[in-house]
C-alpha cells in the first residue's frame, strides 16, 4: 500500500543533487604583493560584503596578470562576491579613521557606490546549473 511513497522517496535519495559552478576572474591587481581573496555570500546568510563568516572562500598569491578563484559544486542560485588584496599580508582589510578601505576591493557587477558599502542586491548574480558562470571582478579603492 506504500510501495509507491517508497519507491519515490528511494529515486529522490538516488537522484543527484543540482550544483553549479562559479569562476571568478580578479582584474586591475596593482601588484604582486599579498593575498587575492574571493568571498562568496548567498542572500540567506547576510554578511555581505565585509563579514566573510557565511560565505565560502578562496585564496590565491596576488598576480598583476590576473587571479582567478573558482567555487564548484555550490548550489543554483542567487550569489553576490566580495574580492579583497590583502596586500600585507594582515588577514584583513584595512581601513582608515573612518572605516574606508585602504587596500583594494572589488564586488561582482562592479559596483561601487559613493559614500557606502554595496548592498548585496546591487552585486546579485544568478548560478545556474550548467556550464560555469564567469565573471570579472575589477579592483580599484
Amino acid at each position: 500500500m506504500h510501495r509507491p511513497l517508497l519507491l519515490a522517496c528511494l529515486f529522490l535519495a538516488n537522484a543527484p543533487a543540482l550544483a553549479a559552478d562559479l569562476v571568478v576572474n580578479v582584474a586591475n591587481i596593482r601588484s604582486a604583493d599579498g593575498t587575492i581573496g574571493c568571498a562568496l555570500h548567498s542572500a540567506d546568510r547576510g554578511g555581505f560584503p565585509g563579514d566573510a563568516a557565511g560565505a565560502v572562500l578562496r585564496s590565491a598569491p596576488a598576480n598583476p596578470a590576473g587571479v582567478r578563484c573558482r567555487f564548484d559544486g555550490i548550489a543554483p542560485g542567487t550569489y553576490a562576491v566580495a574580492v579583497s588584496h590583502d596586500a600585507n599580508n594582515n588577514g584583513r582589510i584595512d581601513t582608515n579613521f573612518f572605516g574606508i578601505p585602504t587596500e583594494d576591493w572589488g564586488v561582482s557587477n562592479n559596483i561601487r557606490p559613493g559614500m557606502r558599502a554595496p548592498r548585496f542586491d546591487e552585486a546579485a548574480i544568478q548560478v545556474t546549473e550548467g556550464p560555469p558562470r564567469t565573471i570579472e571582478v575589477r579592483l580599484g579603492r
